[in-house]
């Protein structure tokens, strides 16, 4: 897509649906559902910017230099997400979100996550 607007359905494409992807460290998984699948419904030339929908199971991400400025909504499950200065908010159905690139960040899922998300490096 190079101009105009794209539609982002919580299921991904709509022939092919959501593909595995390989974000998230093995080791960062919290239980034995690894499961972590995705679709980019838009992504710039120089993959600067991208926008899709994810969904990931339980897990816990140490970021000392978060990598993207990042826009999320949250279409199912929860996420809590604690500050280097240690103050913590968790976020459900509904919830949108915003990360600054390079914050110090803990991540962790406690419910499997279904978001669309906006990433900008």
């Amino acid at each position: 897509m190079k101009d105009g607007f794209c539609r982002m359905v919580p299921k991904g494409d709509p022939v092919n649906g959501m593909q595995p992807t390989s974000i998230v460290p093995p080791e960062a998984f919290t239980t034995d559902d690894k499961t972590e699948i995705g679709h980019a419904f838009f992504s710039t030339e120089d993959e600067k910017t991208t926008a899709g929908v994810w969904e990931c199971a339980p897990t816990i991400e140490e970021f000392d230099d978060y990598p993207d400025h990042e826009m999320i909504t949250v279409l199912a499950g929860s996420v809590t997400l604690t500050d280097a200065r240690g103050e913590s908010d968790t976020f459900t159905s509904g919830d949108s979100f915003f990360i600054v690139k390079g914050s110090k960040i803990r991540w962790e899922i406690t419910e499997k996550l279904w978001k669309f998300y906006m990433v900008s490096k």
